[in-house]
């Protein structure tokens, strides 16, 4: 599939704003599931992007905005070709053992309960593959989605006991999971195209993936009870959504803040994976 994406992300401010500084993690990088041909960022105010690489291999930018200013947009434009490789992903920046995904954090932190949950989940599963897909499977039914984008994200134990959330907050959960039946995990960060009737849509999204031997890193969608195919884009990788957030900001003045996201997207079925 071919997506072309346009992601606008805009802050306005009930006063205007002394300076800001935004870090950007929304840059797609080439891997199995997906070739990049084109991407760009602009910013509507003056300043200059700076590029590096995170520790985890993600496209990082970032910018420093002088004020005073009462709006600040971001426009994130490009074009992916995706693949449907049944959620297996290769060909992306491994920099660290394998261990450093065992690691818990804050939102990912698991409780007595959400270990329990995973355990009796995969019951009777051997292999690792099978357990994993059956832990995305009694997630998936235990929780209520929530697509409110402005909904606050709640660490995976708060999550969990409400039986309600984001995608975001369904990938910390399974993440949780995954650690306490000792499988390494991650969180990814992205879109997601889908077809409302006639109509196409894409959102910002977030999903997980495991280490599985054999297959290698393997994404896992509770939020969809799937695997990631050749709707999604894969944009950056952490131990949970700080790590790998679109946008971090700070700004000085500016009052209250309102954000507001536009996403647009054109898709069309690639007719070749070569």
């Amino acid at each position: 599939m071919r997506m072309r994406v346009k992601h606008e992300i805009s802050y306005r401010y009930s006063e205007p704003a002394k300076a800001a500084v935004q870090k950007l993690l929304v840059t797609p990088r080439n891997c199995n599931s997906q070739r990049v041909i084109a991407w760009r960022i602009e910013v509507d105010r003056d300043s200059r992007l700076r590029q590096v690489e995170d520790a985890l291999g993600n496209i990082m930018h970032s910018f420093t905005v002088d004020g005073p200013f009462e709006s600040l947009t971001t426009l994130v434009e490009g074009e992916v070709e995706t693949f449907d490789t049944a959620g297996v992903v290769s060909g992306t920046i491994e920099r660290f053992p394998l261990e450093l995904f065992l690691r818990e954090t804050p939102l990912t932190a698991s409780n007595e309960q959400i270990r329990d949950f995973a355990k009796s989940a995969c019951a009777g599963e051997a292999a690792t593959l099978d357990r994993l897909h059956a832990v995305m499977a009694a997630l998936h039914e235990r929780m209520q989605l929530n697509r409110d984008a402005t909904q606050e994200i709640e660490c995976a134990d708060v999550a969990f006991d409400k039986q309600a959330g984001h995608p975001l907050d369904l990938a910390h959960i399974y993440i949780a999971c995954a650690r306490a039946l000792d499988i390494p995990a991650r969180y990814i960060s992205g879109y997601v195209a889908r077809q409302d009737g006639s109509e196409a849509r894409v959102e910002a999204h977030a999903w997980a993936e495991a280490f599985v031997a054999g297959l290698g890193w393997v994404g896992f969608d509770s939020s969809r009870k799937m695997s990631p195919d050749d709707s999604y884009v894969r944009v950056a990788v952490g131990l949970d959504h700080l790590g790998a957030a679109p946008v971090r900001a700070a700004r000085t003045g500016g009052g209250d803040e309102s954000m507001d996201i536009q996403l647009h997207v054109a898709m069309a079925r690639a007719q070749s994976q070569n």
